[in-house]
């Protein structure tokens, strides 16, 4: 049955160096009222599910902190209370992310020493400064299960440890985003695995956008993917790549390309989730702009092409 996408990532600045040129100086100068209206845009577009890629980057956060002094130079002086205000309003859910708060931004998988120590102490701060929003549905953890055939034993543990203790101070739900998807072996080993992670929602990147694989094999995953995660009992989410790279920097994919993308997860997974709407696609006329001129295409055929299925 196929399915819009009806969720997507999104940032305040995008952490990679060069990869989010086209978008990154635009949402630095975001207002409050800006960030509400980008978020109306994307309810408007059919996503009812958000995910903050991070709250700091590079040793500052983005909203007043005190375990983190140090402050991104933006327009908007809280930009995370101001998203999460635009979810309550609009019906939102918003998976935070906690994570790639120092360089380099992926860190240590270790459960010991100061990475691990902020991880705690802003999941403390955020759920108290911000759990009373009824659109903080749950926790993101940015930093990325690399599977080789499996989860390594190592991304298991940190993922449990860290989501035992979220479960403590905060929203219950637990949302990880994997890559490696295309060499996924979807065996008895592999559905034992799923039941020890103690996460809600795994939300597997189909590597289209980052040129790893081909559609057919990412519907024979996907398939195996969907047995694996039925034995185990876990819902089964897919996050689409609508982007491409021209060098180091991300553009939008061609429409035709990412509608295939759409067909192909869609007799799979439970849900579809895009990387991502800011900066790869923008309504038409959109006052909140953010992204090359190529993403107004992107959201007119898209748009299109799931207003003439129903699926909006």
């Amino acid at each position: 049955m196929l399915k819009r996408i009806s969720g997507s990532w999104f940032d305040f600045y995008h952490p990679n160096p060069y990869e989010g040129d086209t978008w990154n100086s635009t949402t630095q100068q975001f207002t409050k009222q800006d960030w509400d209206k980008k978020l109306e845009e994307m309810a408007e577009a059919g996503m009812d599910t958000l995910v903050l890629l991070q709250v700091a980057l590079h040793g500052k956060a983005f909203y007043p902190s005190e375990v983190i002094p140090l402050r991104w130079d933006t327009v908007c002086p809280d930009p995370l209370e101001a998203v999460l205000k635009a979810g309550d309003r609009l019906g939102i859910s918003i998976y935070v992310g906690l994570g790639f708060f120092t360089t380099p931004i992926m860190g240590s998988l270790s459960i010991t020493g100061d990475r691990n120590r902020l991880r705690y102490e802003i999941a403390d701060e955020l759920a108290a400064r911000y759990g009373h929003h009824s659109s903080f549905a749950g926790w993101y953890f940015p930093v990325e299960a690399a599977i080789h055939s499996y989860f390594p034993d190592e991304y298991i543990s940190y993922a449990n440890e860290l989501s035992a203790y979220c479960r403590k101070v905060g929203p219950q739900k637990i949302l990880i985003a994997p890559y490696g998807t295309r060499s996924i072996v979807a065996d008895d080993k592999f559905v034992d695995q799923l039941k020890a992670l103690e996460v809600d929602y795994i939300a597997y990147q189909d590597e289209i956008g980052v040129n790893r694989t081909t559609f057919e094999a990412v519907d024979e995953v996907f398939a195996k993917l969907r047995e694996a995660h039925d034995r185990a009992g876990k819902p089964l989410w897919a996050d689409l790549e609508v982007f491409r790279f021209q060098g180091k920097v991300l553009y939008p994919g061609a429409p035709e390309r990412v509608i295939r993308q759409l067909e192909t997860l869609s007799g799979h997974v439970d849900k579809i989730l895009c990387y991502q709407y800011l900066g790869m696609m923008n309504k038409p006329g959109s006052p909140v702009h953010a992204g090359d001129e190529s993403s107004v295409k992107l959201y007119e055929e898209y748009m299109a092409y799931i207003r003439k299925h129903g699926l909006i």
